[in-house]
C-alpha cells in the first residue's frame, strides 16, 4: 500500500509527458507541411540573436511596463519549476524535500527562499497584467481578432500561473517541518498562521493535496500549451535563430521566376524543345502562396509562435488609419490553417483537399492594405515576419490570378508599355526640362 502514491505519481507523469510529445510530434509535422528553406547561415549570429531575444527578452523591454513584468513572469516561472526536479524525485521514491539533506539547510533555505520571492512577483505581475487586460483595456487587446477564444485564452494562462502560484507558497507554509526550521520561508512564513489552529494530520492533507495539485497543474500547463498562444515559451527560441538575417525591405527572388529569365537570356536555349520525362511529369510550381503549402516552414514556425501581443499591429498604419489589416490577425489565421490542415492529416491519414485555400480565411482586402513598411516585423518582440505572409499571397494573386488592384495593374501596363509608371509615350519623358 506504501507504493500506490509513487506508482500513481509514476502513471500521471507518463501519461503527461507522452500526451506532450505526441502533441510536440504533431506540431514539427504541421511545421513541416510548408517548403524548404535554408537557414542554416551564419549560425553565430543566429545564435546571438537567439540569445539576446529570446532569452534576453531584449525587444520585450523597449516597452518597459510590459516589457519588465514579462521579464519577471518569465524568469520566475522558469526558475520556481527547477523545484519540479525535486518534486519528480521525491513522488518516484517517496521522499520528501530531498535536496534538503543534500544541498544543506542553509543553502536549500536560500534556493526555497529565492523560489519564494520570485513567486510573490509572478503572482503580482500576473494580477497586473489581468487587470491591463480586463479593467485597463488596452486598446491593442480589443480588435476583432482578440474577441472570444484568443481574450479566453490570454486569461487562462494567468488563471494557470495565479493557481500555481499559490500552490507552491501553500504547500511551502503548510509543511509544518520546513516552517519550524524557519529557513527559506520569506513569503510562506506569512501565509502559515492562515492554517494555525488545524490539527497535525489535517494540515498534512493539505501540504500533500497543494503538493499533487501543483505538479499535475503543472503537467496540464505543459500540455495546455500546445492549443494557446503561451505556445511560444518553447518556440521563441527556435524562432529567433531561424529568423530572416536580411536587411528588412529585402525580398528574395522566386526561383520560378529567376529559372524563366535565365532561360529567356540563354541564347542556346531552345523554347520549342521537348519537355524531358520529369519536366513534363512534375508539378508546376506555383508562383506565390495560395495555402499554407506554399508558404515555407519558418513561415509557419512564425504562425505558431505568435505571442498574439498586437505590437505589430499597434504600429500598423494600415491599421491605425482604420483598414482591414491587422499583422497579428495574419498570423493567427494563418495558424488556424495550419491546424486545420493538420486535422484533415489526422482524420484522412493524409490530406484530402477540403476546397479550402489561406484566402478563405485572408481576405485580399487585408493583403492590399499593407505598405510593406517592417513597422511590423521590427517591432515583434521574437522576431515574426507578417509581410512575408503577405507578399507571398500578393504574388499568388498577381502572378496567378492577374487580380491586382486597378491602379497596381494600370501601372505595371504603364510600366510596360511606356517604360515608366505615367500613361504617357516614354519619348515624352524629358519634356519637362524644356518647360519654362
Amino acid at each position: 500500500m506504501q507504493y500506490i502514491p509513487n506508482i500513481l505519481f509514476a502513471i500521471i507523469l507518463v501519461l503527461g509527458i507522452t500526451f506532450f510529445v505526441r502533441n510536440v510530434k504533431k506540431l514539427i509535422r504541421n511545421i513541416k507541411l510548408g517548403k524548404s528553406v535554408d537557414r542554416s547561415d551564419n549560425s553565430s549570429l543566429r545564435w546571438k540573436n537567439m540569445i539576446k531575444i529570446a532569452l534576453g527578452q531584449s525587444k520585450m523591454v523597449r516597452r518597459p511596463v510590459s516589457g519588465i513584468l514579462h521579464l519577471v513572469v518569465y524568469i520566475g516561472f522558469i526558475i520556481i519549476n527547477i523545484e519540479v526536479l525535486e518534486i519528480v524525485i521525491d513522488g518516484l521514491f517517496g521522499t520528501h524535500r530531498l535536496f534538503q539533506g543534500f544541498l544543506g539547510a542553509q543553502l536549500y533555505g536560500v534556493l526555497i527562499g529565492i523560489f519564494e520571492f520570485l513567486a510573490f512577483l509572478v503572482f503580482v505581475a500576473v494580477i497586473v497584467f489581468w487587470i491591463r487586460r480586463n479593467i485597463i483595456n488596452i486598446k491593442r487587446f480589443l480588435n476583432k481578432e482578440m474577441k472570444g477564444w484568443p481574450k479566453n485564452d490570454g486569461n487562462f494562462i494567468l488563471y494557470f500561473e495565479m493557481v500555481l502560484m499559490t500552490l507552491f507558497l501553500v504547500m511551502n507554509a503548510t509543511d509544518t517541518p520546513f516552517q519550524e526550521a524557519n529557513v527559506g520561508n520569506i513569503i510562506s512564513q506569512y501565509i502559515a498562521p492562515i492554517f494555525s489552529g488545524i490539527e497535525a494530520q489535517t494540515l498534512h492533507l493539505i501540504e500533500r493535496g497543494a503538493w499533487w495539485a501543483h505538479i499535475i497543474g503543472i503537467l496540464i500547463f505543459l500540455n495546455y500549451l500546445y492549443y494557446s498562444k503561451h505556445l511560444h515559451i518553447l518556440l521563441a527560441f527556435p524562432n529567433t535563430y531561424f529568423a530572416n538575417l536580411n536587411a528588412k525591405g529585402r525580398f528574395d527572388n522566386l526561383a520560378s521566376v529567376t529559372n524563366e529569365v535565365k532561360l529567356m537570356l540563354d541564347p542556346t536555349a531552345d523554347p520549342f524543345a521537348a519537355p524531358t520525362e520529369e519536366d513534363a511529369n512534375a508539378v508546376p510550381e506555383k508562383f506565390g502562396a495560395q495555402d499554407v503549402s506554399d508558404l515555407n516552414w519558418v513561415q509557419l514556425l512564425n504562425a505558431y509562435t505568435c505571442t498574439e501581443c498586437g505590437r505589430c499591429t499597434s504600429v500598423c498604419p494600415a491599421n491605425q488609419t482604420g483598414k482591414e489589416l491587422s499583422p497579428r490577425a495574419i498570423m493567427m489565421k494563418t495558424r488556424d490553417r495550419v491546424e486545420e490542415v493538420g486535422k484533415n492529416i489526422d482524420a484522412n491519414g493524409k490530406f484530402e483537399d477540403d476546397g479550402k485555400t489561406l484566402f478563405d480565411t485572408i481576405a485580399t482586402e487585408e493583403l492590399w492594405a499593407c505598405t510593406s513598411c517592417n513597422a511590423c516585423v521590427e517591432e515583434c518582440p521574437v522576431n515574426i515576419d507578417p509581410l512575408s505572409i503577405i507578399m507571398d499571397m500578393r504574388r499568388y494573386e498577381v502572378m496567378e490570378k492577374s487580380a491586382a488592384p486597378q491602379e497596381l495593374n494600370m501601372m505595371m501596363t504603364n510600366i510596360e508599355n511606356n517604360g515608366a509608371p505615367w500613361q504617357y509615350n516614354q519619348m515624352d519623358r524629358l519634356n519637362w526640362k524644356d518647360e519654362e
